[in-house]
């Protein structure tokens, strides 16, 4: 790889991550959401739009303890959100959903990451698409199997 190559790379992944976040952050904060950080926004995300979840379930998934699903979850029950449901065949488990206000929000998030695919991919030729998503999964699946990431998704 040419030294060049490199320094753009390393540049490119840098600002387009941290211009994701900023990007998010900046869109919740001036919408409707605002009451929402980004981790909340991706809590919700990770409960869903359809089915209960346990709180195991979806603490696995955001790689935290439940215990600190169970701070976040109480700020987004707090924030009418996200509701507790006792369990129909065992009522000692308590499972997350979304509310009505919680969908609202979750389907929000999706439309900006919608956009953001259709911006990235806009004017490119189909080969040029191709060519991104082969790099992109390359890239996710090194880190993946680097950083020992395959067991959460």
């Amino acid at each position: 790889m040419l030294k060049k190559s490199f320094s753009v790379l390393n540049e490119l992944l840098v600002e387009t991550f941290n211009d994701i976040l900023e990007i998010e952050q900046k869109t919740l904060k001036e919408g409707v959401f605002n009451d929402l950080s980004i981790t909340e926004m991706h809590t919700i995300e990770a409960i869903g739009m359809y089915e209960s979840r346990a709180m195991s379930e979806v603490a696995k998934e955001l790689d935290i303890t439940v215990g600190t699903l169970t701070t976040a979850i109480n700020n987004l029950v707090r924030k009418e959100y996200v509701q507790r449901k006792r369990d129909e065949k065992d009522r000692r488990v308590v499972k997350i959903a979304l509310t009505r206000k919680g969908k609202l929000a979750y389907r929000v998030h999706e439309k900006f990451h919608s956009n953001m695919v259709k911006a990235t991919i806009e004017g490119l030729t189909e080969e040029e698409e191709e060519i991104l998503i082969r790099s992109l999964d390359k890239l996710n699946k090194f880190f993946n199997k680097k950083y020992n990431l395959e067991e959460n998704k």
